[in-house]
């Protein structure tokens, strides 16, 4: 896999209530990812851009939800979001990242 690609495979931290208590609890970290994301993709990508060791990821596609707008109708936008658990011992500082 190309380090280019992997650089593009997560968009962005989510952060949430239950992506917190997963953090606190588990050490597990939300992200936002691309549509065609993989979880071999995501692992690689964490390994590579926050030198930390994964133990497992899960993903998520998160579906659209109607939205409304006076009597203007429409939805938000689907996106994928992972799950990713580290070993023992490893964190992530996005303060420092």
């Amino acid at each position: 896999m190309k380090q280019e690609r992997l650089m593009h495979i997560i968009l962005r931290p989510y952060m949430s209530e239950k992506a917190s208590l997963g953090t606190e609890k588990r050490s597990e970290y939300a992200f936002e990812v691309r549509k065609n994301a993989t979880k071999p993709d995501v692992k690689n990508a964490v390994e590579l851009l926050f030198k930390t060791e994964v133990e497992s990821v899960r993903i998520v596609n998160v579906k659209t939800k109607p939205k409304r707008f006076g009597q203007i109708q429409g939805k938000s936008k689907a996106w994928k979001k992972a799950y990713v658990k580290l070993k023992s011992g490893q964190a992530i500082d996005f303060a420092t990242v």
